[in-house]
């Protein structure tokens, strides 16, 4: 190898180095922070007793299926969407039926988890609610208390 190849393989080295660091600097520079989920906030912050724990427990389970049905569900409607755009190369009557059920089955999971928020915010006491309806407010806009 001569000098001069020696060098570019160097570069081609440290410039691929640096790439990867900088990749690694970028995600810890700049990864999503983890927001605590309703569900967190609510046993952390509202300080429930443990009928209401347990009350909430069944409320979360019950949800997590009912949720998990309606995401495969959304998941069915994107496959669909995507067998359609194959097909039709335009928004067809096939790709309009797919957005449609997938809409569907977003409206429904949207109308689901209000559902449930407010079955967990009927366990609460009243001054819970009041920290609740907070918690709940400043998710739905994205606001950090």
């Amino acid at each position: 190898m001569t000098p001069a190849q020696r060098a570019i393989a160097v570069t081609i080295v440290i410039a691929f180095l640096a790439g990867l660091a900088g990749m690694g600097l970028g995600r810890l520079v700049f990864a999503p922070q983890h927001s605590p989920s309703l569900h967190e906030v609510l046993h952390d912050e509202l300080d429930l007793t443990q009928i209401q724990d347990q009350q909430i427990e069944v409320l979360e389970r019950d949800f997590a299926t009912r949720r998990r049905t309606l995401e495969v569900e959304m998941r069915a409607a994107n496959a669909e969407l995507a067998a359609a755009m194959r097909e039709e190369h335009a928004y067809g009557p096939r790709v309009t039926a797919a957005v449609e059920r997938f809409h569907a089955a977003m409206g429904e999971l949207q109308s689901a988890t209000m559902e449930h928020v407010f079955a967990m915010r009927d366990v609460l006491t009243a001054e819970q609610r009041t920290k609740f309806d907070a918690i709940v407010a400043s998710a739905l806009t994205n606001e950090h208390q």
